[in-house]
């Protein structure tokens, strides 16, 4: 297999092929016809499977056959179906279905209120969206109207939403490859990688990457933003010291702190804002996916008290469906559900578990590599005797894995990324690991 590292799962490899024909004649009408309509794309286009209902942690297939999910889109935090989210759902429904731009209402009212009770610092401005993919371009409007700057840093093979704007910011081939003129001004620099660090670290992190960031705030001098996600969601997870780092060095060259936390910001790695576990408060912080319950597409935007008198002349929203009261219901939804149902303990105890179970598999298995994760977003490396990325391997784990009823995504090529709901029972997680142990033992 050709080394294409994306964060998700190349669909043009030999065991995707293998895997279609495996599939039932009546599953394969149904995606003949999606190709049919649908424009083609990698990493979608052929589809794995057609999905024909979701409950909880499973999906099901037009088979009936059940799959836990450890993949979801990071948008099934709480549950498929979770019924307090449909409750939710009904009684907006019954009472405002719609409000139109120029009006507000009191939910989307009480959503913003509730996100900055729990935004740490003074994140108290907020804007809502459609998706994080347009979240994040007023985060990026934003920083150029509060800098009157336009340049940016971010990292490679980072990603943030597939429009122009934000594959110019991003990172990954996949999406940047022969897409002509990007935005003019993006830097970009090497991630905190720790187990392929650019910089030769070794063991010890020597935080060189964020060294690097300062390097290229100095040279530049009039960066309007560092724009990253907090913890990739490969998942590469930074050093304690690193945000601290970049958060001074932001300061110092008067550049705003933007963190794309639109996978994992509503609890999936154990506090509600990743962000929380680095000790610092960004200027911007995007949310998104969890925060629509699995059901509806809702991202916010969570800004700096100080920048609302950037935009005040301006707008760098205003969008349709930003107050959508049956969105804004979905979010108070998810959130109390996850208050009520002390998620955030939960997800740290489950993580660990998890984690215990994936260092035991390890020890029978010379191919995994390294674990890591914060809460319930783990990756599972897999390598060859010589320590680089086993790609084939893990895509014949991840499709036999599949037949045996897990579903994940890989990342880069070979890490295993692991991202249940949060609401998995322990049952479901020994599942879990023990499909994923008979799938490598398999190879």
């Amino acid at each position: 297999m050709k080394e294409l590292k994306s964060e998700g799962d190349i669909n043009l490899g030999e065991e995707r092929a293998k895997w279609y024909d495996k599939l039932d004649e009546s599953t394969k009408e149904i995606l003949r016809e999606d190709e049919k309509y649908f424009m083609h794309q990698t990493l979608s286009t052929p589809c794995l499977n057609v999905i024909t209902r979701a409950e909880g942690s499973y999906i099901y297939d037009h088979q009936d056959k059940a799959y836990l999910d450890f993949h979801g889109n990071s948008a099934h935090h709480v549950g498929y179906g979770n019924p307090a989210v449909k409750q939710a759902i009904i009684e907006q429904m019954e009472k405002l279905p719609f409000s139109p731009r120029r009006y507000t209402n009191d939910t989307a009212i009480a959503f913003a209120k509730k996100l900055t009770e729990l935004a740490p610092g003074d994140l108290n401005r907020v804007l809502f969206a459609p998706g994080g993919t347009v979240a994040m371009g007023m985060a990026l409007k934003l920083a150029r109207a509060a800098t009157g700057r336009h340049k940016t840093i971010s990292l490679w093979d980072s990603f943030h939403g597939a429009s122009l704007d934000m594959i110019s910011i991003g990172g990954e081939a996949v999406f940047r490859k022969d897409a002509g003129p990007l935005l003019s001004g993006t830097n970009h620099v090497p991630p905190s990688d720790p187990t392929h660090c650019p910089f030769d670290c070794g063991e010890s992190c020597s935080l060189k990457c964020a060294d690097y960031i300062e390097y290229v705030l100095e040279k530049e001098q009039d960066v309007c933003a560092v724009i990253a996600e907090t913890v990739r969601s490969t998942p590469y997870i930074p050093p304690k010291d690193y945000w601290k780092r970049i958060r001074n060095s932001c300061d110092k060259y008067g550049a705003l702190l933007i963190l794309d936390e639109i996978p994992h910001g509503v609890g999936r790695t154990g506090t509600f804002f990743t962000f929380e576990q680095y000790d610092i408060v960004p200027d911007i912080v995007v949310i998104g996916k969890s925060i629509g319950g699995g059901m509806l597409p809702l991202a916010a935007m969570i800004a700096r008290e100080g920048l609302n008198e950037s935009v005040k002349s301006r707008s760098i929203g205003h969008y349709t469906h930003e107050k959508n009261p049956i969105a804004m219901a979905v979010g108070l939804a998810v959130i109390r559900f996850i208050d009520e149902n002390d998620l955030l303990n939960k997800v740290i105890e489950k993580g660990s578990y998890l984690r215990t179970g994936l260092e035991k598999l390890r020890e029978k298995h010379a191919c995994i590599g390294d674990i890591r994760g914060l809460g319930l977003l783990i990756g599972v490396e897999l390598v060859l005797p010589d320590g680089s990325r086993a790609l084939d391997l893990a895509e014949k784990v991840m499709y036999s894995c599949l037949e045996l009823g897990l579903s994940f995504k890989i990342s880069m090529g070979n890490v295993l990324t692991l991202t249940p709901a949060l609401t998995i029972s322990y049952a479901e997680l020994d599942k879990a690991l023990d499909i994923l142990d008979r799938a490598i033992a398999r190879q």
